[in-house]
């Protein structure tokens, strides 16, 4: 397959994914499955697949695409969040992610071991598989700016989803450092460094950042606002700044995307240029996700004679045992009704954050079992783009039948 004929694929499967589901369905419930099944399809049917679908042996392009997608998802989301006042509403984003997320990063570490992988790749897969995914979860997440669908499930799973995937990085960082020989005086330096430092780093640059782009789009000029010109280009440049003054002083980017785009809608947080911005963060999104989840499939194709009980019984266990029970244990205090608590521990779903943190691990350090890492992570984001796929319109529609009214607005920052 040459490039214009992967670009004829990409644009029928595409087309194909968000059609077919219209005839059973108004939402598009089943488009990421069907994106990785079509690609699966495409993977099995080629005799030499190109670096494109092969992230084993080409890691590199998996990580830039991979990359700018999170960035981009992490910046809309923050943005999407109408009220983050009081901050009671975090009583369950804060469990998930001090509690549930070393509980499921433990899980898959002693999965990893009992598999007989070596200890530096078992704490990967534990890192890797950590955060949940703001790029596949918008099912489940909160709605676009000014339009309220703010549930409290639906607020717990956005907020989560913005902070672990940057959270999950020192975990990362630990497992790199296992693998090329750690000793005490290192383990020191990564709580300081990659644990304080940089978490902390993060939030006060995603704090300036969209501040600091706040005061650019709507307030300075005064008569002349940028606002006003209703170019949604500027969503990519705020996540551009975000994340880039982020690296720049060493920082987790991540972190920096979501708090940035959060800090940004607290400038005029009702005014409709929000829903500009959205608008085009999505669109960028939903493309490069698309590509994203047709490349996994193929991947999954390419590697069909690869796949062992073990990758699929890992991967069945995160989405079945291991989160929902983490979930469900850290959540009892968070007063949440049952069924309200078990749909936000069940939806966990994990998507293209972890491909990135595997892609860049495979760029920095040569690991054990890499293969093996890859399998488990592509099998995960299939059985989860399944599971949660079909299921999280049903089960939202059955949790926002339980009415409760929406939070008000917040006012709108002073002049």
């Amino acid at each position: 397959m040459d490039y214009h004929d992967f670009l004829l694929f990409a644009g029928l499967a595409i087309c194909g994914a968000y059609w077919l589901p219209r005839f059973v369905s108004g939402r598009e419930p089943a488009a990421s499955a069907l994106l990785i099944g079509a690609g699966v399809i495409c993977g099995l049917l080629l005799e030499e697949a190109p670096p494109l679908f092969t992230p084993i042996a080409d890691p590199e392009l998996w990580e830039i695409l991979t990359e700018l997608t999170v960035i981009v998802a992490l910046f809309a989301t923050g943005m999407r969040i109408d009220v983050i006042r009081p901050f009671a509403r975090w009583r369950a984003t804060w469990p998930l992610l001090a509690i549930a997320m070393p509980l499921c990063i433990g899980a898959m570490v002693l999965a990893g071991l009992a598999a007989g992988w070596p200890l530096a790749s078992a704490l990967l897969l534990g890192a890797v598989l950590a955060p949940t995914d703001p790029v596949l979860a918008g099912d489940v997440q909160v709605g676009p700016p000014t339009e309220g669908g703010e549930h409290p499930v639906r607020f717990a799973l956005t907020t989560e989803a913005g902070l672990n995937d940057g959270l999950a990085f020192p975990f990362l960082y630990l497992a790199l450092a296992v693998a090329v020989g750690m000793s005490s005086g290192d383990l020191l330096h990564w709580f300081a460094y990659d644990v304080a430092y940089r978490i902390i780093a993060g939030a006060v640059a995603g704090v300036f950042a969209g501040w600091l782009l706040g005061q650019v789009v709507f307030r300075w000029p005064a008569p002349n606002v940028l606002a006003e010109t209703g170019s949604g280009v500027l969503a990519l440049a705020g996540v551009l700044v975000c994340y880039g003054l982020a690296e720049l002083i060493h920082a987790y980017g991540f972190i920096a995307c979501f708090v940035g785009g959060v800090m940004f809608r607290r400038i005029e947080a009702q005014h409709s240029f929000h829903g500009n911005l959205h608008v085009f963060n999505l669109a960028i999104e939903h493309a490069l996700t698309s590509i994203l989840l047709l490349m996994t499939g193929a991947a999954l194709g390419t590697y069909a004679g690869w796949v062992r009980w073990e990758h699929v019984a890992i991967a069945a266990s995160l989405i079945f045992v291991v989160r929902p029970l983490s979930g469900w244990l850290s959540l009892a205090g968070a007063g949440l009704p049952p069924r309200e608590r078990f749909v936000t521990a069940a939806f966990g779903v994990r998507g293209i954050g972890s491909l990135y943190y595997l892609a860049f691990a495979a760029g920095a350090v040569q690991l054990p079992v890499l293969a093996d890492l890859w399998l488990t992570v592509l099998v995960t984001i299939a059985l989860s783009a399944l599971v949660h796929g079909l299921s999280a319109g049903a089960v939202l529609a059955g949790i926002h039948a339980d009415t409760r009214p929406e939070p008000e607005p917040e006012p709108e920052a002073s002049q």
